[in-house]
């Protein structure tokens, strides 16, 4: 992760520093040498804290405390520096081409630099550990009338790898909140681990308390194959099928490609998984056709697709697949006004989307390879099928 954008982060990391010391300490006439060495000293750590990182054989070390504390010290000393320094050369640039003295950019910097500070303190802590449970009624003239009303459970996107003893209370929560709903169904959307499944093993007690009438039904993620690890052919096959093997063991039903039928009494509704259909650099493995193999034309069709991008490129022109659940965006986990820089890469981001009928539901997931939320919280769905007249 660190060294695909190693470039950056050094030029991130040094070049305020650069700038706040020749605009503003070298200009005090009782900067000392130790005075300088101290300015330098966190810049300098960071420089060896990214090195370090990069060297990492993974997209990630295997221990994610270190990436984690990496991001938390960008966040609360390198990112408010940036800030400061760039709204203080801008206004430094200001006052040259207007002839002013006064360089608002500072104050500007400075409120700025605070801010970010605070958002990035309260996201790491409080913002990460909230839930909230989003309701939605989905009408379609082609559900049968004995699931009017019938209850979906979605979550996605635990990354069940960043909670740690740190964070596992949001685990906790939120498989408490998804029994609460009554569900007849409960529906996971892919990236249950981040890099391997060994991350799995110490809350696999609490996976397998999620329960519903009709049972558990699971597809995989990006992150749940083996692109995130540096590994032999062999090592990455091992790893899909262990991570395969504990989705069952927990009574997960993982649809790989292959669909099921729910019956009430003559009437039925089709749950379909695909596997992950990404755009690259993301796995494209889903096979609409082998997924919907056998399914009768006039069939109401929950489709199970973690990467919404499939949504249009796939789902809806080569099927007739009614509701689509998806995840994968996390809605960027950052999310101010009602936007999120997740609109520059996907047009369904985040929500109830409908078109012709048709809808797609993408949640902003309930974890994050990095434990951080801000305005864009931790979410199950509750969707309620409703015919329509």
């Amino acid at each position: 992760m660190i060294a695909r954008i190693f470039i950056y982060l050094i030029l991130f990391i040094t070049l305020p520093d650069i700038y706040l010391d020749l605009r503003f300490l070298k200009k005090r006439t009782r900067y000392l040498w130790w005075q300088r060495v101290l300015w330098w000293l966190p810049g300098a750590f960071m420089f060896a804290y990214t090195i370090v990182l990069a060297t990492s054989r993974n997209f990630a070390p295997d221990a994610q405390w270190l990436l984690h504390l990496y991001l938390l010290l960008l966040g609360v000393i390198v990112a408010p520096k940036f800030v400061f320094a760039l709204c203080s050369f801008l206004g430094w640039a200001h006052c040259r081409y207007h002839h002013t003295r006064t360089n608002w950019g500072n104050l500007v910097g400075l409120v700025l630099a605070w801010v970010m500070i605070a958002c990035v303190v309260y996201g790491g802590t409080f913002g990460f550990s909230r839930l909230v449970v989003r309701n939605e009624e989905y009408y379609s003239a082609d559900l049968p009338k004995a699931f009017d009303g019938y209850k979906i459970v979605h979550f996605t996107d635990a990354h069940v790898g960043t909670y740690g003893k740190r964070y596992a209370h949001v685990l906790d929560k939120a498989i408490e909140n998804i029994n609460k709903q009554g569900a007849d169904m409960v529906v996971f959307t892919g990236d249950l681990q981040n890099m391997e499944p060994k991350e799995l093993y110490p809350v696999l007690q609490t996976l397998e308390q999620v329960k519903a009438k009709d049972g558990v039904y699971s597809v995989l993620g990006n992150h749940d194959y083996s692109g995130y690890i540096n590994a032999s052919s062999a090592t990455k096959v091992a790893n899909e099928r262990e991570l395969i093997s504990l989705q069952r063991q927990i009574g997960w039903d993982l649809l790989m490609n292959e669909h099921r039928v729910i019956r009430r009494g003559a009437d039925s509704i089709v749950v379909a998984g695909m596997e992950n259909d990404g755009r690259p650099p993301f796995p494209s493995k889903g096979d609409i056709a082998k997924t919907l193999a056998g399914v009768a034309d006039g069939a109401f069709i929950v489709m199970l697709e973690h990467d919404p991008s499939s949504w249009r490129r796939t789902i809806l022109p080569k099927s007739k697949a009614q509701l689509t659940l998806s995840g994968h965006t996390h809605a960027g986990q950052l999310k101010v006004f009602g936007w999120s820089p997740a609109a520059f890469s996907y047009s369904e981001w985040d929500g109830m989307y409908e078109e012709g009928g048709r809808a797609i539901n993408v949640s902003a997931g309930m974890g994050g390879f990095i434990p951080f939320r801000l305005g864009a919280s931790n979410e199950i769905v509750v969707i309620t099928l409703r015919c329509k007249k």
